[in-house]
């Protein structure tokens, strides 16, 4: 069999503060040397691997963009170092590649045409909220994003309220942070009063907040989580 390069998933930080805080030093160690790179964002790409001590000029360095602008015609493109024994590594713009970010797609051509795949170690936001919830880490699902409209915010809302109690499932998910506020109270207004919610606001950063609280209890407290990056959890 033909040998290929490894694809690697590179995790990102997931808040501001000091990279050592959540990236091992092992794993650093083991992006410094690859020379393409598969983004979300160049620009901020190029940030983070100066931050980690990234020191080749970057004209040596060759980079892709996977987004909502890339064409899907162009992404097996992407892979040509691989077929030509070159390491590549994906990295998301927060948190770990492939989960609630693009690079799965990447991977799934890659996994189709036997090249190694290696996820390396990092922080997810998704799992630390969980852990730092007391709700089930047995059986949860990340959902992604509400509807933005309110009709069907209010339909998915129910539905996750049907698996908090009839599936015992932790439910999680994310909004875009200038539409925070708005979300929080929306759930505070709609959901049942013995529901349990998690905020998890800025996880692994200096303003870092997580508190749960059941619905009745939200009602009394108003969430600063306008414009921050915050999980939501909702369980019984």
């Amino acid at each position: 069999m033909k040998q290929t390069g490894t694809l690697y998933l590179l995790p990102n930080t997931i808040s501001d503060g000091g990279w050592q805080n959540s990236i091992p030093d092992g794993v650093r160690d083991q992006a410094l040397p690859i020379r393409h790179f598969i983004v979300e964002n160049i620009r901020t790409a190029r940030r983070y691997l100066r931050k980690i001590g990234f020191n080749t000029d970057f004209n040596e360095v060759q980079f892709f963009e996977l987004n909502k602008h890339t064409l899907e015609q162009d992404i097996p493109q992407f892979l040509q170092a691989l077929k030509a024994n070159l390491d590549m590594a994906i990295i998301s713009e927060s948190g770990l590649p492939c989960v609630a970010d693009p690079g799965n797609i990447v991977v799934a051509l890659a996994q189709q045409q036997n090249i190694r795949v290696v996820p390396l170690v990092g922080p997810s936001s998704i799992l630390m909220s969980l852990m730092a919830s007391g709700f089930n880490g047995q059986n949860f699902a990340f959902v992604g994003y509400l509807p933005i409209d309110n009709g069907q915010k209010l339909k998915a809302l129910k539905q996750l309220e049907r698996k908090i109690f009839s599936e015992n499932q932790t439910q999680i998910f994310i909004e875009a942070p200038y539409r925070n506020q708005k979300l929080f109270e929306f759930i505070v207004q709609h959901s049942q009063s013995n529901v349990k919610m998690c905020i998890a606001k800025e996880i692994n950063g200096p303003k870092e907040w997580i508190k749960t609280k059941t619905i009745g209890e939200w009602k009394k407290q108003k969430a600063d989580i306008q414009k921050y990056n915050t999980i939501f959890l909702l369980y019984k």
